[in-house]
């Protein structure tokens, strides 16, 4: 049976995103209108209607989000990163703002003076800093993935019904014309019956498969180490491995239990959102590791396979969805013409219909296979809006132009999702498969799988609704 037509479509559509936690209030909030402190008196009126936002991160994926923001017209009185040496681009840019290495005590200190926070920070501290953030009162934009676990996942998207704040989760793709196009496809029936779902990537590009090293450095000047670690238990800080490359900061935290989830945290957020979405695949009925390479209990494997199963809902039949990473692809299939390669990192959406191939992270060029398949379905019927962009979306319903769903990876959106990427790094950390009960947030075959729904904080770091 195939997912019916146009008007049913949106019907689902609308379900799915108006009983998001974030689209529970559609009113907009009050409207949050900032001025500049290093503008004159006599400034207009328009360039005093800016967000005041504080940046937690400032390097890595930080600096980009200091350059994107940047162009919408933004205030920053404040900004964290627990590396003082990563405030060079946020100083040169205000120099007037306040820096800080622990967003504890920013918040804490600086509550009054900012609107808005935008968290870029180590997996493990994503939870942590925004929840903070939102029990404060402030609209929050938080990198993928939105959470370091399951549990995590959860109090983000209730958080975001409690404290009716716009919530946008990182994932930019969301709001680009590929995934949209994928969605219309699918929804209006094109593609017949949805089978399978195949989703890789060329992560990781970081080290995975790998124990502890043994020793200990100096920690640097610029880097407060007991904030880095955060909420995950302490451990001795260390620079660069024997063959080179740093061990955890700032980049190779990712491949650590401990601090990352792994390539399919990073990556699925992106890779697999048009099946989320398409599909309303957020309710896996269970999850299990098809293939995995290097297995140990400090860092994610070098390679593996994911098969998550979706039983029967509402009109959409039973499917499973599947995630590759370290260099894996599933196999090529039949109707892609002998010319074209498969990409690097991409989705198929096998249905009894058609096949659709999309390239790339973000939706890129979603086309239907083969080519002269394409050209018999045309393009879908336009069920969706377009967005003006990830970034736009999130700073307009902080400003309280728009109302809290119009950020469409909203929390109510991207908590559910998260749930399925990071349940899917339980199974494979012990190489299990989980039978999921997903409104109880209990695996229900394996007991000891229950234990890394959620972790242990370490003292002065868990923080509740």
């Amino acid at each position: 049976m195939a997912i019916s037509g146009s008007s049913t479509s949106r019907r689902s559509f609308v379900k799915s995103m108006v009983s998001t936690a974030a689209a529970a209030t559609l009113a907009a909030p009050a409207i949050i209108r900032a001025a500049d402190p290093t503008e004159k008196p006599e400034a207009t009126t328009s360039s005093k209607e800016k967000l005041r936002l504080a940046f937690i991160g400032t390097g890595g994926i930080g600096g980009m989000h200091i350059d994107e923001f940047s162009k919408l017209g933004i205030v920053v009185p404040c900004y964290c990163d627990v590396d003082s040496s990563h405030w060079t681009e946020a100083k040169k840019r205000w120099p007037e703002a306040k820096g800080y290495q622990d967003y504890r005590e920013m918040i804490d200190k600086e509550g009054k003076n900012f609107d808005a926070a935008v968290i870029g920070i180590p997996d493990h501290h994503h939870y942590p800093a925004t929840i903070l953030a939102m029990k404060a009162g402030k609209a929050t934009y938080t990198q993928k993935p939105l959470t370091h676990t399951v549990w995590e996942s959860r109090q983000l998207a209730l958080a975001a019904k409690k404290y009716k704040v716009a919530t946008q989760m990182g994932n930019q793709g969301h709001g680009k014309e590929g995934w949209r196009l994928v969605y219309e496809w699918v929804r209006s029936g094109a593609l017949g019956t949805i089978k399978e779902v195949h989703s890789w990537t060329n992560r990781p590009i970081w080290p995975q498969g790998i124990k502890r090293p043994d020793g200990e450095d100096p920690v640097p000047a610029t880097l407060n180490w007991d904030c880095w670690i955060g909420p995950a238990p302490m451990r001795p800080y260390k620079a660069k491995h024997p063959g080179g490359g740093d061990v955890y900061h700032p980049f190779a935290w990712r491949g650590w239990w401990d601090f990352g989830a792994g390539a399919l945290g990073d990556m699925a957020a992106h890779t697999m959102d048009g099946m989320f979405w398409a599909l309303d695949a957020f309710d896996p009925v269970s999850v299990e590791p098809v293939a995995m390479a290097d297995m140990n209990g400090e860092t994610f494997p070098k390679s593996g396979v994911m098969k998550w199963h979706f039983a029967a809902k509402g009109d959409r039949p039973a499917f499973d969805g599947f995630w590759y990473e370290g260099g894996l692809k599933p196999q090529r299939p039949p109707e892609l013409e002998a010319n074209r390669k498969m990409p690097e990192t991409g989705n198929l959406f096998i249905g009894t219909k058609a096949t659709i191939l999309v390239q790339g992270d973000y939706g890129d060029s979603p086309r239907i296979i083969p080519e002269t398949k394409m050209k018999e379905i045309g393009k879908p019927p336009k069920m969706l809006e377009r967005s003006p962009g990830n970034y736009v979306e999130w700073v307009s319903a902080a400003k309280g132009e728009k109302p809290l769903d119009y950020c469409k990876s909203n929390f109510g959106y991207a908590g559910p999702m998260c749930e399925c990427m990071i349940l899917g790094n339980i199974a494979m950390r012990l190489g299990r498969k989980l039978d999921w009960d997903g409104p109880n947030l209990t695996v229900t075959n394996v007991p000891e799988a229950n234990k890394f729904v959620n972790k242990e904080y370490r003292d002065g770091w868990k923080f509740e609704i």
